[in-house]
């Protein structure tokens, strides 16, 4: 058994694609790196093998969800650990390359590696001075580097110099090292799809397409070719966590609301989010509501799609856990939910409101019409219905109006195509087609072949 075997512990947010750790020191105290701010899971695991978390280290300000350091200071006591450069707004242990922190045992060494981020940081685990492994965050990550482009179009180009830099002398650790990324599958930072969480110096030295460019230039255009789009949420959340999230003393409540104050809140500008499966959805829902299925996207989809300064209110059917939904919309600063309909369609249906309904049907049942796909680029390039009109579901609401009618909306299964559906009919549209299914079930019901689109970069 290895270090990460007995001492590691992985905890995976598969919605937002990234990992945090859990370091076990030996003597019941802990290391937490890169922790949201939904500490449930951490928590748990630490309660399980008996530690209490004493260091809470960030490797860079993350843009896609809130660190969860600040309230582990609050929660054990724990000293956060991240970089000076930084300039964060609220106590921690100010770190710069080269500088060494002493766990009882084991060291951390910092390692300066800019390019996700200017202030990125990744931590070197020493034990004795031999290296056990590297948290690498946003800058090393399986078969990839976090993308360059969050601080804008002006700036991408000089932090994929520095990201070039950074990702080789990360690669002149030793080959037995282990890589410990914060960014994996599913991650809109740049994580290809399909990809282990966990991987070692050696074998990205082999199998990394990025490390095996063969100068900056060529690493450039590789890494910027695979940039595809991102959360609008990601734009906020810098500057949070530089302030520091709001420290929580609970579990964020979600009130219980009548029908008439959630009708009251949709008339006064606020929004309301249907959690429930899309079949749920399409049967019947509050008019103007809009479709996001409890499911381990939602956080992306409610951060890219609603701002965060109106109230929102959630209908859920009655065996959703509703602790998840405010919890997810927590960890990406979504911190005004109004509350949920108490008793759900039932409750408004029984107060006399009305209600819609959104055509959902199987491939061999789709009524012929313009096809709108809603899925992101670089799916819509690796298969597509022939003459499909396209349209990434975040960019959705500012092309409502050429979207035509009766269109047939379609996404890869159809919780994307519900929620663009309920964006197109809150905008007038009343003459759309949700596929249940994919391009390739309304292809082979048709009989036709897919289109394949080439697309930059080398992956």
């Amino acid at each position: 058994m290895g270090f990460a075997d007995d001492h590691l512990t992985t905890l995976v947010d598969e919605g937002l694609g990234n990992s945090a750790y859990l370091v076990d020191l030996g003597d019941g105290r802990a290391l937490a790196v890169d922790a949201g701010r939904d500490l449930r899971s951490l928590h748990a695991a630490a309660r399980r093998r008996g530690l209490t978390v004493v260091y809470a280290a960030d490797t860079h300000l993350h843009a896609d969800f809130l660190s969860g350091a600040v309230q582990l200071g609050h929660d054990t006591g724990a000293t956060v650990l991240a970089s000076t450069a930084g300039r964060r707004a609220f106590p921690h242990h100010g770190l710069e390359d080269g500088d060494e922190v002493d766990l009882g045992g084991l060291t951390l060494r910092v390692l300066a590696t800019p390019g996700h981020t200017d202030e990125h940081l990744s931590y070197l685990l020493l034990d004795n001075g031999r290296a056990l492994g590297v948290f690498t965050g946003g800058s090393l990550i399986v078969d990839s580097a976090a993308r360059t482009d969050l601080l804008g179009a002006e700036r991408t180009e000089e932090l994929t110099r520095a990201q070039y830099r950074s990702l080789h002398r990360l690669a002149a650790l030793p080959d037995a090292t282990a890589v410990w990324p914060t960014h994996g599958a599913g991650s809109f930072c740049s994580a290809p799809p399909g990809t282990e969480r966990t991987t070692t110096i050696g074998a990205q030295k082999q199998t990394n397409p990025l490390l095996a460019a063969p100068d900056e230039d060529a690493f450039l255009r590789r890494l910027v070719a695979g940039l595809g789009s991102y959360p609008a949420y990601f734009a906020r959340l810098t500057e949070r966590n530089r302030r520091g999230p709001t420290v929580l003393t609970g579990a964020p409540p979600l009130p219980a609301l009548e029908a008439w104050q959630v009708k009251a809140l949709l008339a006064d500008g606020g929004h309301v989010v249907d959690v429930r499966p899309a079949a749920e959805f399409a049967a019947g829902h509050i008019p103007g509501a809009i479709s996001i299925p409890l499911r381990e996207q939602f956080a992306t989809w409610l951060g890219w799609l609603l701002p965060d300064d109106a109230p929102i209110a959630f209908v859920a059917h009655q065996d959703q856990d509703l602790a998840e939904i405010v919890w997810q919309a927590y960890k990406i600063g979504y911190e005004r939910p109004a509350g949920h309909l108490a008793g759900g369609m039932t409750a408004w249906l029984e107060a006399g409101h009305p209600q819609t309904a959104t055509a959902f049907v199987a491939a061999d049942q789709v009524p012929q019409g313009p096809y709108l796909d809603v899925r992101q680029d670089s799916e819509y390039a690796a298969g597509h219905v022939p003459g499909a009109q396209h349209v990434e579901l975040g960019e959705l609401p500012g092309h409502a109006a050429d979207v035509p009618a009766g269109a047939v909306v379609a996404c890869g299964h159809g919780e994307r195509a519900m929620t663009a559906a309920s964006l197109l009919e809150r905008a007038g549209h009343t003459d759309l087609t949700v596929l249940n299914g994919g391009p390739a079930e309304y292809a082979a019901a048709r009989g036709i072949r897919l289109d394949v689109t080439a697309r930059g970069g080398s992956w």
